[in-house]
């Protein structure tokens, strides 16, 4: 799935999201609210790990949906 349709459906994305970043709080997505590079922010400042990282697990993400 490309990143403009989980952008689309972003609602009904949110709650893998949640499952695949526990530590992420609905206010984290909701903030990150379907994009991309927000999204990753939000991973990297949680989890405390490189850009790098959290992008190649949003890619993960991404293919998995």
């Amino acid at each position: 799935m490309n990143w403009d349709r989980i952008e689309g459906n972003w609602k009904q994305m949110k709650g893998e999201a949640l499952k695949q970043w526990g530590k992420l709080t609905n206010d984290d997505v909701d903030v990150a609210a379907g994009g991309r590079e927000k999204l990753v922010g939000r991973i990297q400042e949680r989890y405390g790990i490189a850009r790098e990282e959290a992008e190649r697990q949003v890619d993960e993400f991404t293919s998995r949906m």
